[in-house]
């Protein structure tokens, strides 16, 4: 093999045959998954445009890029689960302040949202990795100070996503058991310790579908976006046509009925941000299957931004219908399966309607935590080629047969089924897994975009906001702001144990754990994301390298030899 001349001026001397792949990168990685220092030399014309792109960012390719547009915009679609989304929810807004508090708080909830996504769809185009935002930090922080804040936002991230899929899963638990007690004429009332059981049931199976290939969830993700959206559609037209005592629109966009205690009261009608906030987070789950999309530079934010955007506008129009045809307010609210929506489809519609629209909302949230899991489970995984996590060695490896990472998998599932088991308490104490969802998971989006806007090292991809792109990033920063300190307060007075907005409790948890991993052991080992690969621009003239180009872009050089 030729020489190739180094950044520092010295000769590096590379085998001729270890510098070609034997084989596709996938399998020199699963050969390689031990985290053990690796320098994987890659040939730029083994690599189409995705794995370059992803040398040249320090990691060599693992899995098999099977999402397509329709698969990614499915996945997208999958992660909010619209229709359920809201339907889980619609309880928080009615409680904080009645009807208005639904209609309104979604519509200015959801520009908040939307400019977040619109933020992170432009951090993730121009760097495509599994580990997401996470991952920016390493291009857009100073370098000095990339471990502490690559390690903040990863375990923001992290703590966020864990929140995000329990928080599914017990949704799931909540619709299946309404469906149940609907069909019964509501002579079956399940209780707390039941839905914690079925979640974990759920969540169990979830795990186990997240342990095929890369290819079968591909297939059982791709066709998703259609039933929900059929869904959606016959839902919000069966409740329009059948509802017989529909509210004027005075009482729809002006009546406020505060149920939670607060003084003032209008200040409870605040709390109605979280249906929004909740079904529009996790912007980033997208991101964290890059390295199995084609073409992820667009694919991943067209995804991302498109599917946010319906959800914004169907969500809104969807709470709408919900509140046209919620009948009495209170009397909803006391529905013995503490699901308002799913009361809603029982009144108006009858028994089988209410059932059906129901189990299809279960169906939905399924759909969503399959993908949460997935999505998670990948972030694990990046965090751990990272070295971040502890037993990094162990959750960094890849199945041989199904080339995805079930030891991460498995991590992920089971601590989404732990951290339900506050609802073992009370009904409302699982509010807190809501409100963490998105605090933990809006901050650690904030965290890279205000490295962008604040240092001016950020290189835009194919996908970004151009001239608009700082003020859609501040109002993003701002509204996380302002309802970070919202969700974090209790949403019912007086505050008792079995109302305590527990998610302050939580938060301090993680925060004492994260920061004390780091003093005792992080900070003498974690230097940040670290590169994998080297790529090897060039072709061998004369047995002479024409360029290299080193993987982490920080130091990227181009050296030119005619010797």
């Amino acid at each position: 093999m030729a020489d190739a001349i180094a950044p520092d001026g010295g000769r590096n001397h590379f085998n001729a045959q270890a510098s070609r792949r034997k084989s596709s990168a996938a399998i020199i990685a699963l050969e390689k998954a031990n985290l053990e220092p690796v320098d994987v030399v890659e040939d730029i014309a083994l690599l189409d445009e995705a794995d370059r792109r992803l040398a040249e960012l320090g990691y060599v390719q693992v899995y098999k890029r099977e999402f397509s547009w329709l698969s990614c915009f499915s996945f997208a679609m999958s992660i909010s689960g619209l229709f359920a989304s809201v339907a889980t929810t619609y309880v928080y807004p009615l409680e904080a302040g009645g009807a208005a508090s639904a209609v309104w708080c979604w519509l200015i909830s959801g520009f908040g949202g939307m400019c977040i996504a619109l933020s992170v769809s432009e951090l993730v185009s121009a760097y495509p990795t599994s580990g997401g935002l996470y991952f920016t930090c390493k291009y857009l922080a100073p370098e000095a100070w990339v471990p502490e804040i690559s390690w903040l936002c990863g375990w923001l991230n992290l703590l966020g996503q864990i929140a995000g899929a329990a928080s599914t899963e017990y949704g799931c638990a909540q619709l299946l058991l309404a469906a149940v007690s609907m069909g019964s004429g509501f002579t079956y009332i399940p209780t707390n310790n039941q839905t914690v059981g079925v979640m974990a049931a759920v969540t169990i199976f979830h795990g186990a579908l997240n342990s095929m290939s890369t290819a079968m969830l591909e297939k059982m993700t791709r066709t998703y976006v259609i039933f929900h959206v059929g869904v959606l559609v016959s839902c919000c037209i069966t409740l329009l046509v059948m509802t017989q005592d529909k509210h004027p629109s005075s009482y729809v966009w002006t009546n406020v009925l505060p149920d939670a205690g607060w003084n003032p009261a209008g200040f409870s009608f605040l709390f109605g941000f979280l249906s929004a906030s909740w079904t529009m987070t996790d912007y980033d789950a997208t991101a964290h299957i890059a390295e199995e999309i084609k073409n992820p530079e667009l694919k991943a934010p067209w995804a991302i931004s498109t599917a946010l955007g319906f959800t914004y506008i169907g969500g809104w129009l969807f709470t709408i219908v919900l509140t046209y045809c919620s009948g009495d307010i209170p009397t909803t609210l006391a529905s013995p399966v503490a699901q308002p929506a799913a009361q809603i489809f029982y009144d108006n519609i009858g028994p089988a309607g209410g059932v059906f629209f129901t189990v299809a909302a279960f169906i939905i949230l399924n759909f969503t935590g399959i993908t949460a899991i997935q999505a998670g489970a990948r972030t694990v995984w990046a965090y751990s080629r990272d070295e971040m996590l502890p037993l990094s060695r162990v959750w960094y490896k890849i199945n041989k047969k199904t080339t995805t990472p079930l030891y991460a998998v498995w991590l992920f599932t089971m601590c989404c089924a732990l951290i339900n088991l506050v609802g073992l308490g009370s009904y409302t104490a699982i509010a807190a897994i809501f409100n963490l969802t998105a605090i933990a998971l809006d901050w650690s989006y904030c965290i890279p975009i205000l490295c962008k806007m604040m240092f001016g090292k950020f290189q835009p991809g194919p996908w970004h906001l151009g001239k608009y792109s700082f003020w859609i990033n501040l109002w993003a920063v701002t509204w996380t702001l302002f309802v970070s300190i919202i969700f974090v307060l209790p949403t019912i007075l007086p505050v008792t144990p079995q109302n305590m907005n527990y998610v302050c409790v939580i938060l301090g948890a993680v925060a004492i754990f994260a920061v004390g991993y780091w003093y005792a052991s992080g900070r003498y080992y974690y230097t940040g994301p670290r590169v994998k690969a080297q790529l090897i621009e060039g072709a061998v003239v004369d047995g002479k390298f024409t360029r290299m180009v080193e993987s982490d872009e920080k130091s990227m050089t181009k050296s030119i030899t005619d010797s």
